[in-house]
């Protein structure tokens, strides 16, 4: 008499539903973390308050009151400080993966039954929620100062961040990866990459007066199509050509990063 399979009961998963699944599962455990140390969202609003609050006055009175580009000083202003945040708060989490290297937390992870793309993912889409909610309390802070504020606009160019974000943190992580036991290769790339792609974003002075040359560079920064897109959208406008330009620029960094991260923790040992 032939025994009848045992079964558990549980439905299996394809493979797209495992994969959400354990994505799911990494945000879940890297937003806990987040929200366990909330002070550590709230001191990194100091940083572009101060730059709102010290910048802001010193450009305007630079310009002589004037508008630049035809919008107030802050309408302008604004959302290069948003891009900013996007830069230092996503490019530097590759650094907290280095302490998790140290420690041994990664490896913990790996050894989890969870599949090496769904770690890489679902960290990287945990930068969306904080880096969202950064832009969006930054931006209700300025409306009392004079901001004039578009819901739906803010929260399409919310979203172009977020979608960078996402890109820019896969890069960060997979940095850090490849600097596995040498951290001062991770800082000294990730500094000599950020200040460049800062300047040439156009994020705290405009590139029109500037050099010819920099002009021409700055075409091939994704930053730049970012800062432009947020202005169009902070200043009203939705149907631009800056917005879609920037949409795609999100999107494509936000395509590479997710690839070569992914790439480089199923090589990690």
């Amino acid at each position: 008499m032939t025994a009848a399979p045992i079964t558990t009961g549980l439905p299996k998963r394809s493979r797209v539903g495992k994969f959400v699944h354990d994505t799911y599962a990494v945000f879940i455990r890297e937003m806990m973390l987040v929200l366990r140390d909330p002070f550590s969202l709230i001191f990194s609003l100091l940083q572009p308050l101060v730059f709102l609050a010290l910048f802001g006055p010193l450009l305007e009175g630079m310009i002589g009151g004037a508008d630049i580009g035809g919008e107030s000083v802050l309408q302008w202003f604004l959302p290069g400080v948003l891009v900013m945040i996007a830069i230092f708060g996503t490019g530097m989490v590759g650094g907290n993966l280095l302490y998790e290297l140290m420690t041994g937390a990664y490896e913990r992870v790996l050894a989890a039954p969870i599949s090496r793309a769904s770690i890489l993912v679902g960290r990287a889409v945990k930068e969306f929620a904080p880096l969202v909610v950064q832009a969006f309390l930054i931006t209700i802070v300025a409306i009392p100062f004079g901001l004039a504020f578009y819901p739906a606009q803010v929260l399409a160019g919310l979203l172009i961040l977020g979608i960078f974000g996402i890109g820019l943190g896969s890069l960060s992580y997979a940095l850090g990866l490849l600097s596995k036991n040498r951290e001062w290769v991770f800082w000294g790339v990730q500094q000599s990459v950020i200040f460049p792609l800062l300047l040439l974003g156009g994020m705290m002075l405009p590139l029109d007066t500037g050099p010819r040359w920099m002009q021409i560079v700055s075409k091939a920064n994704p930053l730049t199509y970012i800062v432009d897109a947020e202005r169009a959208l902070f200043r009203g406008v939705f149907w631009d050509q800056a917005v879609l330009n920037g949409l795609i620029a999100a999107v494509v960094t936000c395509a590479v990063g997710l690839g070569i991260g992914v790439w480089k923790v199923r090589r990690t040992i």
